[in-house]
C-alpha cells in the first residue's frame, strides 16, 4: 500500500517541476515491482494532477468556461489544437525512441538562457499569438518520453510573458487537454487501468495540491529569473539520469 502513496506522491510532486514525472514514476515503479505496466500506471496517475490543475485554477476555468478572459480563452484554444495535434502525430511515429535526454538537455539550457533574460528584462518582440503558436509545439514535444511538459512551457511562456504567477498557472492549466487525451487514450486501450490502486491517484491529487501551492507562493517571494536559473539545472540533471538510466 504504502508504496502506491509513495508514486502518487512523486507524480504529484514533480509534475510541476521539469523534470519527467512519468519517467520518474516509471522508474521507481520499476524498483517497487509493481505488477502492471509502468507507463500505463504514470500515465494512469496524472488523472489525479489533472484534477489538481481544474480545483486549484478553479476561478480561472470558470471564467475561461464563461468567456470572461478571452485572452486565456484564445491561449488556450491555439495552444492546445497545437499541441495535440502534434503530440498525437509524435506518439503515432516516434513511440519510445530514446530522445528525450537530448531533448531536456535543451530546454534546460534554453531556461538558464531563459533567466538570463528574465534577469535583465528582456522580452522577445513577438507577437501574442506567435508566443501561444510556440508553446503549443513545445508542448507537443513533450509526447517523446523522457520530455519535461512543464519544463518546456514554462520556457515557451518565458519568452514573452514576465509575471511569473501567470507564467507558471498557464503553463499548468495548458497542461489539461494534453494530459486528458493521454489519460482517455489509456483508459479506452487498457480496460484494466480502472482496478489500479485509487489510493496512488488520490495521493498524486493530494499532492498536486499541496506542491502547487507551494511552488505559486513562492514565485511570488523570489525572482523569477533564480527559479528559472533552478528548473533550468533540474531539466540538465533530469537529461543526464534519462541518459544514464
Amino acid at each position: 500500500m504504502w508504496e502506491y502513496v509513495l508514486l502518487g506522491a512523486l507524480q504529484g510532486i514533480f509534475e510541476w517541476i521539469p523534470i519527467s514525472s512519468q519517467g520518474i514514476v516509471t522508474v521507481f515503479s520499476s524498483f517497487a515491482e509493481i505488477e502492471m505496466n509502468a507507463i500505463n500506471f504514470s500515465l494512469f496517475l496524472h488523472a489525479g494532477t489533472m484534477l489538481a490543475v481544474l480545483i486549484f485554477f478553479r476561478k480561472d476555468w470558470i471564467n475561461l468556461i464563461l468567456l470572461r478572459d478571452k485572452e486565456l480563452l484564445r491561449f488556450f484554444i491555439i495552444a492546445s489544437i497545437i499541441s495535440l495535434s502534434l503530440g498525437f502525430v509524435l506518439y503515432k511515429t516516434i513511440g519510445d525512441v530514446a530522445l528525450g535526454s537530448g531533448l531536456l538537455f535543451l530546454v534546460g539550457f534554453g531556461l538558464l538562457l531563459t533567466s538570463w533574460f528574465q534577469k535583465n528584462n528582456i522580452r522577445l518582440n513577438m507577437s501574442k499569438d506567435a508566443n501561444y503558436i510556440i508553446v503549443g509545439l513545445l508542448q507537443g514535444l513533450s509526447a517523446i518520453p523522457g520530455v519535461s511538459r512543464s519544463g518546456s512551457t514554462i520556457f515557451g511562456l518565458s519568452l514573452k510573458e514576465s509575471d511569473p504567477s501567470e507564467i507558471l498557472k498557464r503553463s499548468y492549466i495548458i497542461s489539461l487537454p494534453a494530459v486528458a487525451a493521454s489519460t482517455g487514450y489509456i483508459f479506452l486501450n487498457d480496460p484494466t487501468i480502472s482496478s489500479f490502486p485509487w489510493i496512488a491517484l488520490i495521493s498524486s491529487f493530494v499532492f498536486g495540491i499541496i506542491s502547487l501551492k507551494i511552488l505559486l507562493d513562492f514565485s511570488k517571494k523570489v525572482n523569477f529569473s533564480k527559479i528559472t536559473m533552478i528548473f533550468g539545472i533540474l531539466c540538465i540533471i533530469g537529461g543526464i539520469l534519462e541518459w544514464l538510466i
